[in-house]
Formats: structure tokens, sequence, C-alpha cells
């Protein structure tokens, strides 16, 4: 009895270690194929002859996406369960991928597209599925997929111009080969469909109204948009604004995966941090002084500047993104309520973020400068400072009225 009893434990024990592992996994795919694109517009621009407003669209396009499935994933979850959408979800960055090697634009926008509704399914499931199966140590597990995501994302930025330049196919080869890792990802989460008990954990709001017209459900809403706004504002343009200050293509290439680097530490520590305190609002305005001192030193347009103004955007940027995680499980009593605020925040955040970057290009090209884009993101580190000083009090959304 007790041999039999300790190889159910040691069992258990290896499928914890590997859904562990697959959910690392996931989240190494959920940033990678829009980080990669970023250090190559320049290359898809002169070689599309598409514009910078159309440049933009490459990031709008996922972020669009992001906001309408994270109000269908969770749907999709209620029928055929959590695993199984997530590895939908992976099938479709697959697929999406593939797309993007092939040489009509028309299918790098599509390929793009797919890839953000396959990423959305992990932004928005994955967190309720850290608070079903480690409720007692969401923080851990947050920070430990966040900062996975970061990583690859940091390794994705650094190697897309070397892989551009070495795997004879172009910009093509290069956003293409992140389809490998997807496959990997796909082979591990396999067990997860067989072994994992299908449930309805995630399902939808019996009163949604409730939800929605929480002011507090709308200040964890908008920090996540804002702080959206500003990454893949930043992501997308950072290469081009640091290459018109005179640095070549492959250093801005280079200082971008520095800034995700950056991110990995804040991203798995703020998390634990935000789980033992009471209220997150120091957190908050740390976060925001680092973006409106990044902001403020790219401004300045000085080389060794800007490099520190990347390190601090890499600081506060993956502190920013667990934090705003975090806030779906803090403010909330249930995995249930906890996907509700995820799905509602994700969905109108997304949105917002989405206007980002197009707009900033067409800010750029109406003013032939980067100043006026970079005092306004200025602006928004203040305004996400003022929201999340309301997301980051200690309360529930079901105390809000």
């Amino acid at each position: 009895m007790e041999q039999s009893n300790q190889l159910r434990q040691n069992a258990s024990r290896i499928g914890i270690a590997v859904l562990v592992l697959s959910i690392l996994l996931v989240g190494a795919n959920l940033r990678a194929p829009i980080t990669g694109l970023s250090p190559l517009i320049d290359n898809i621009r002169s070689d599309t002859g598409i514009g910078n407003a159309a440049t933009g669209m490459l990031t709008t396009l996922p972020l669009i996406a992001f906001a309408v499935f994270a109000l269908v994933a969770p749907r999709i979850a209620r029928r055929v369960g959590i695993e199984r959408t997530l590895f939908a979800g992976l099938i479709i960055i697959a697929v999406g991928l593939i797309f993007r090697f092939f040489s009509p634009v028309w299918m790098l926008f599509v390929g793009t597209a797919l890839a953000g509704i396959g990423i959305a399914m992990g932004n928005v499931l994955l967190p309720g599925l850290i608070k079903r199966e480690f409720p007692k140590n969401v923080g851990v597990m947050t920070g430990a997929y966040a900062m996975t995501m970061n990583g690859m994302a940091a390794l994705a930025s650094g190697i897309s111009v070397p892989l551009s330049n070495g795997l004879g196919s172009g910009w093509h080869g290069s956003l293409a080969v992140w389809v490998i890792l997807t496959l990997v990802t796909m082979g591990a989460w396999i067990p997860q469909l067989r072994q994992r008990v299908i449930t309805s954990s995630i399902s939808l709001p019996k009163k949604g109204k409730k939800l929605w017209s929480s002011g507090l459900a709308w200040k964890v809403t908008g920090f996540m948009g804002l702080q959206s706004l500003l990454y893949y504002i930043m992501i997308t343009w950072m290469p081009t604004i640091l290459q018109n200050q005179g640095f070549s293509e492959s250093t801005a290439g280079w200082l971008l995966a520095l800034t995700q680097l950056c991110s990995l530490p804040t991203s798995f520590l703020l998390p634990i941090l935000a789980g033992r305190l009471a209220g997150q609002r120091g957190i908050v305005s740390i976060i925001a002084l680092c973006f409106v001192m990044s902001f403020s030193g790219l401004l300045t347009g000085i080389a060794w500047i800007s490099v520190i103004s990347v390190l601090l955007f890499g600081l506060a940027g993956g502190g920013v993104f667990s934090l705003a995680t975090m806030f779906f499980v803090l403010r909330t009593h249930s995995a249930q309520e906890s996907a509700e605020l995820s799905g509602m925040a994700q969905f109108v955040g997304y949105l917002l973020a989405a206007v980002g970057p197009t707009l900033f290009g067409l800010i750029h090209d109406v003013t032939s400068s980067w100043t006026v884009p970079l005092a306004l993101l200025v602006a928004v580190a203040v305004v996400l400072w003022i929201v999340g000083m309301g997301a980051g009090k200690n309360a529930y959304i079901n105390q809000q009225h």
C-alpha cells in the first residue's frame, strides 16, 4: 500500500512538473512572434513599399485580435476546456507564423493577425489556469511565466536581424522560424489534453453588468490598457527611434533585446511582492516614475542617455505587465471572477492599445519628428500612475458600487 501511495505521489509530482513546463512554454510563445517583427520593420517597409501607418498596423492587428478574443476565449474554454482551447491557440499561432514565410505582403498581415488570435487565447486563459491549479503560488507562477515570456521576447528581438541576414530567406524566414518553438510547445502540451480534467471553471459572468459597472474593474482595465499602449508603441517604434538617433539597425535590435532582458527580474519578482502586500500603490508609483524618466531620456536624443532610457523602460515594462496580470487575481475572490475581470480588462485594454502604434506613426509622419510622440508618452505614463493608484487599492471588485 505504501509503495502504491508513493507511486501515485511520484506520478503527481511528475504531472505537476510537466504542467509547469507546459505553462512556461506557452508563455514563451506569447510575445516572440511580435517582438521579433519590430527590428525588421525598416527592411519590411523598404522591401514592400508600405508606409509608417501601414507598418504600425502590423502591431495593431494582434492587439485587435487580443481584444476580440479576450471575450471569445472564455466562451470556447467553457465548452471544450481550458487545455484544449490553449492547444487550439497554439495551432493558430503556428499557422500564422507559416503564413508570414510567404512573399505576398497580404500574407504577412493575415499571418500576424492569426498569430494574434492564438496569443490572445494564452493571454486570457493562463491567469485563470494558474489561479485554478496553483492557488497558493499564484505570484510565483505568474512571475515565472511572465519572465519566460519576456526572456523569449528578448531573444526574438536580438536575433531577428541576424536570422534575417543568415538564413538566406530574409525577413520572411526570420519571422517564420519561431514556428519551431510553437511546434515544440504543442508537443509538450499534448499530455495535458490526455491527463487534465476538462472543467468549466472558467465560465461567463452571471451578472456581467455588475462587473462592467464596477469603478475598480474599470481602473484595472485602464491600467491594463495603458501599460499595453506604452509597451506596444515602444516595441514597434523603439528600433526606428534609436536608428534615427544614430544607432545601427543591428545595435537597435540588440538594444530592444536588452529592454526585454531588463524586464526579466521585475517580471518575476514584482508579482511575488505584489501578492504579499495589501495594496500596490507604491509599486505603481515606482513603475510610472521609471516610464517618465525613460521617455524623457529618449527625448534628449543623446546616445548614452538613450541607452539608460532603454534600461529603465525594460525594468518598468516587465513589472507593469506582471502587476496588471496580478490585479486580475488580487482584486477578485475566485477563479471565475478573475477570468471575468481578465476578459473585460483585456478586451477594453487591448482595444485602447491597438490605436497606439498606428497613431504614433501618423504623428511622426505629420510632425517629421519623434519629439511630439515621445512627449505624449510622458503624459500617458502620468495617466497610468493616476489610474494605477486606484487599481492598486486594497479592495475587491464585488465591493465596488
